[in-house]
């Protein structure tokens, strides 16, 4: 399949006719030099692989693929065109004899990124990668052969290194170790001399930086910057998640030291330039093992009629001041990070547990957005403001959950009204075009050393929905707030002292690519499905939500949900406004937990900034920096929870090897297909070399695997039987094999720990 990136540009003057040219024709010189030239004239600076300027020919038989091939080499050699390699070639762009870039090497494939974004990737041999390593800044040269054409890209210069550090074991030798990774970024093992292994063993997990790799040594230099443990300890290997990611994995001693010297003290200065919810009914609502408790509502039936609804969100602005050593830390890591078995906050544990936090019978500083909602839970007023709070009550979300049920418990009347608004908020929402995606979250019941006892799916229930849709409304609001100034229904005005809208930051949604979308109509077609994909954005989502409400329940519900996210945009921070569209959103922001995300910090220093001090509008560009990297920690963190819960799977599973399990088939490739285990939602791979039935090739345009003699087929969101063949926990990975008695199944077993 050819890239848009990549895919040439017709020449339309004197192409031949779509049909192409007649099987036993011949295509003169003349007519392929005309052509191609206004091939490589209209994709001047790209660089296009022979088959790409074919394209312009229409069909061509192998004889005229051949002919066109050879006329573009005598171009090459006569200097119009450059060859950088067999069959590729390019004309203009790559004049210069040294570009500069990014090296890039993973799973074993090197390739060169130019800084130059009209410049494609280029890949590169082994014999052209230098010293160079993952992530490197570098300088590249054409090689040429005798006759002057370009034969390979060689680095040439290092031109800056990148800060990583690798995860793994050491091989201990006398006088020196190996250090043994699975990162696919790392392409040799490093060298340690035996004084910077820090005293670590063949049995400890380590963690090692690269100091040095000279050209003439066939390895990289390194030293251990850390022991985490010994390998195989739940603790050891949590850690070894985040160092992978390059997570903290704890907090620095001065930062500890900053935050435990900050007061607690509830002064009447501060208080005089707050509202007072004292003595307002206040609760949290959060999971049963929470301890940063970043959100509370209050509730009051208002005189008038209708309800005042009060969001609270903890004050981190209050104790964490621009610039600090505490809010340098929550900056560089942005976001709290939620392993399978622990926390890594954002913010120091004084801070995120005991000052911010939200607890019951405490009086607590909040930014607050304040509601008044008639019957429907129509918005007739908000409020943004400094508060002070006291929660009467702390919920866990099953004990709000059994008040909904049965309408009785401690502050039921309240609970219930918020209950029936937040269902009305809700319903409205999806009305005008939020999208209800909702993929199962996978949870552990633990033991005490952090071994996977069972595994069960977290539920949204009406007591998440509770919360959920009053966090959405403030979020919404406070967006609001700074996109339209002239708002006379959300107080206060912003004090700018001149017109226009001041930098914020939001977070946005961006529409579907409309490709994607139109292939995710195509597929699921074939469950005889519909999705449409024309007639504004507010058609797509409810064609979307009609979807996803008939797919309930089957056997393709989580694979179909997920191509469907997978067809969405991702969720980023930025300063432009541009809207939400999963939400349905025209303005939308992260307001509501200061504690776990940085952004939201950066919200409420604005919402001062912007209300209360009237001081002119924050620095753009260094506010999309601020969010670019938000964006980026978010992802990392993302990848780093989803592997902790990979790992915790494959550790759940190495007891029951051999046992047989339904499955439903998420995932195709020429090396086999992937099962998600109905059960307990594992996914493991039924590798094509043990379907020992047929030989079985990959139909990548039908989602499907094809047995060349017997034609059985194997396609997405199929249901199979398999048995658990093997757990590699190291690379936390599973093998499945199919439960048939006729196909070969190999000895269940469990990997042997690799490094």
């Amino acid at each position: 399949m050819m890239s848009k990136k990549n895919k040439p540009i017709s020449a339309k003057k004197g192409k031949p006719s779509k049909q192409g040219t007649d099987k036993g024709q011949s295509i003169s010189k003349r007519d392929i030099l005309r052509i191609a030239r206004l091939v490589f004239e209209q994709n001047d600076g790209r660089v296009l692989t022979y088959k790409q300027v074919c394209h312009a020919f229409g069909k061509t038989n192998m004889g005229q693929k051949r002919a066109i091939y050879q006329t573009l080499v005598s171009m090459a050699e006569g200097g119009e065109i450059q060859e950088l390699e067999p069959g590729r070639f390019v004309r203009g762009g790559l004049s210069k004899e040294r570009l500069e870039g990014r090296f890039d090497y993973r799973a074993g494939r090197a390739s060169f990124i130019p800084d130059d974004p009209e410049i494609d990737t280029l890949p590169l041999s082994d014999r052209a990668l230098a010293n160079a390593l993952h992530g490197d800044r570098v300088a590249v040269s054409f090689v040429r052969t005798r006759r002057g054409e370009y034969k390979r890209v060689q680095v040439v210069e290092i031109l800056e290194r990148r800060e990583a550090t690798y995860v793994g074991r050491l091989q201990i030798s006398r006088g020196y170790a190996f250090f043994v990774s699975l990162n696919k970024e790392l392409r040799q093992d490093v060298f340690i001399p035996e004084d910077k292994t820090m005293g670590a063993t063949g049995h400890d997990k380590v963690v090692v930086r690269i100091t040095d790799w000279d050209r003439k040594s066939k390895n990289p230099r390194g030293e251990v910057v850390d022991i985490l443990g010994k390998a195989g300890d739940n603790s050891t290997e949590m850690h070894a998640i985040l160092a992978e990611f390059g997570l903290p994995y704890s907090y620095p001693e001065a930062v500890e030291k900053a935050a435990e010297a900050l007061s607690t003290e509830i002064t009447e200065e501060e208080l005089a330039q707050r509202e007072d919810f004292r003595g307002v009914l206040t609760c949290t609502i959060d999971p049963r093992d929470a301890k940063d408790f970043d959100d509370a509502l209050s509730f009051r039936t208002l005189p008038e009629g209708g309800y005042e609804v009060g969001v609270h969100i903890a004050d981190v602005s209050h104790y964490v001041q621009p610039g600090s050593i505490i809010d340098d830390e929550a900056y560089k890591r942005a976001t709290s990070v939620y392993l399978v078995d622990r926390t890594i906050p954002m913010l120091p544990e004084r801070l995120s547990n005991f000052l911010c936090s939200l607890r019951p019978d405490e009086d607590k500083y909040a930014y607050s957005c304040i509601f008044s909602l008639d019957e429907e839970a129509q918005l007739r007023s908000a409020r943004i403001a400094r508060t002070v709070i006291r929660s009467q009550r702390r919920f866990t979300y099953e004990e709000a959950q059994e008040i909904i049920e049965t309408g009785k418990g401690d502050h039921a009347e309240a609970i219930l009204t918020l209950h029936r608004l937040a269902q009305k908020l809700r319903a409205r929402r999806f009305e005008v075009g939020s999208i209800a995606f909702d993929r199962p979250e996978v949870r552990f019941e633990l033991d005490e050393d952090g071994k996977p006892l069972s595994v069960y799916i977290k539920e949204s229930k009406p007591a998440h929905q509770l919360i959920e849709e009053f966090m959405l409304l403030a979020n919404r609001t406070v967006a609001e707030r700074i996109a339209e100034p002239a708002r006379k229904d959300i107080s206060p005005a912003l004090r700018l002292g001149r017109g226009g809208k001041p930098a914020f930051v939001y977070r946005i949604h961006e529409a579907p690519d409309e490709e994607k979308l139109r292939g995710l109509s195509d597929y699921v077609r074939r469950f005889g499905y519909k999705l449409k994909v024309e007639g504004g954005s507010s058609v797509i989502a409810k064609s979307l939500n009609a979807l996803l409400a008939d797919i309930k329940g089957k056997p393709e519900e989580d694979m179909l949900t997920m191509l469907a996210i997978r067809s969405m945009a991702k969720a980023r921070y930025t300063t432009t406004h541009i809207g939400h569209y999963g939400l349905g959103f025209d303005s939308y922001t992260h307001f509501t937990s200061p504690i776990r995300r940085y952004p939201d910090l950066m919200v409420h220093r604005l919402l001062t900034r912007y209300l209360i001090e009237g001081k002119p509008s924050a620095d753009a560009a260094a506010l999309e920096d601020q969010c670019d990297h938000a964006s980026e920690m978010e992802s990392v963190a993302a990848n780093a929870e989803r592997s902790s819960i990979k790992y915790k799977q494959v550790e759940y599973m190495i007891p029951r090897l051999g046992e047989a399990f339904t499955g439903v088939i998420t995932g195709l490739a020429d090396w086999g297909f992937y099962v998600e285990l109905e059960e307990n939602k594992c996914e493991g791979l039924v590798p094509a070399r043990d379907l020992s039935d047929d030989y079985y090739v990959y139909d990548e345009a039908n989602f499907r695997l094809v047995g060349r003699h017997t034609g059985r087929t194997f396609t997405l969101g199929q249901r199979v039987e398999v048995v658990v063949a093997q757990a590699d926990l190291a690379r936390r990975q599973l093998d499945f094999a199919l439960d048939e008695p006729e196909m070969k199944r190999p000895e269940p077993r469990r990997a042997l720990r690799r490094y």
